[in-house]
């Protein structure tokens, strides 16, 4: 079960976190992935340290906001591989704030990366997908993509549009061949998150209160997330499309 051999990925935001998490897992099922980030050192460490395990990746220097660097990135792909199968748009940036505490350039920033970003590539890869008669595009939206979270005005923003976005393509090109799932995680505890946490003035509390958001008491693992992506990539998941996959731990209330 959940066989990518064959199969290409490309994934944004791969150098850290919950894309580096979905990079590695998808290289283990045999996919080639492309490495995308805007972090060059990082991301290419990432890309290295797959190939050393025997496995097969590519590391892709990408601004996923710079609509041009989108089809540039597109272009080098199909070039190399011929085309591609898995598109993950991970790749975002969040803002802490509610509407008296977000200027216009705050929103203007988030869309930029979070929706814009995701709008781009996709665009970049479609006509390939639609031609090829298949592909999975596999936008990473948020909790906050489906419920509201104080604090978080223009996050959420972005987030409900990454959400809406997956479903008028899957909707869109359910006839071509193509499935669009968004996957909303709950609080992930990644290298992002921790940096975060020491900033604040008692991390340990801070700790156990992003914790006690979700029903199970915890973060999530990035693997965790990483395993519900390489299902929805998968074969398995042919049924599966236009849908928001929440993985949350009860963050949203069961």
């Amino acid at each position: 079960m959940f066989d990518l051999r064959n199969k290409t990925a490309f994934v944004t935001g791969a150098a850290s976190g919950i894309g580096e998490a979905i990079a590695e897992t998808l290289s283990a099922a045999g996919a080639f992935v492309f490495v995308a980030d805007i972090d060059r050192e990082r991301g290419s460490s990432v890309a290295e340290s797959l190939c050393t395990s025997g496995r097969e990746a590519e590391f892709i220097e990408l601004d996923v906001s710079s609509h041009e660097g989108c089809i540039r990135a597109a272009a080098r792909v199909v070039d190399s591989r011929g085309g591609l199968d898995i598109l993950v748009n991970n790749a975002g940036i969040g803002f802490v704030g509610t509407i008296s505490q977000t200027d216009a350039e705050d929103l203007d920033r988030l869309y930029s990366v979070n929706v814009r970003g995701a709008f781009s590539l996709t665009k970049a890869f479609i006509g390939g997908m639609i031609e090829r008669r298949r592909g999975v595009v596999i936008n990473i939206a948020s909790i906050g993509g489906v419920v509201a979270i104080a604090d978080r005005l223009a996050y959420c923003t972005t987030k409900f549009a990454v959400v809406g976005f997956t479903k008028c393509l899957a909707l869109d090109h359910a006839r071509d061949g193509i499935r669009a799932v968004a996957v909303c995680p709950g609080r992930v505890e990644t290298p992002f998150v921790r940096e975060r946490l020491a900033e604040y003035p008692d991390p340990e509390v801070a700790y156990r209160e992003m914790s006690a958001t979700q029903a199970v008491g915890r973060m999530a693992t990035p693997e965790e997330i990483a395993a519900s992506v390489l299902y929805l990539a998968s074969d398995e998941a042919a049924f599966v499309t236009g849908t928001a996959f929440e993985i949350d731990g009860g963050f949203s209330g069961i």
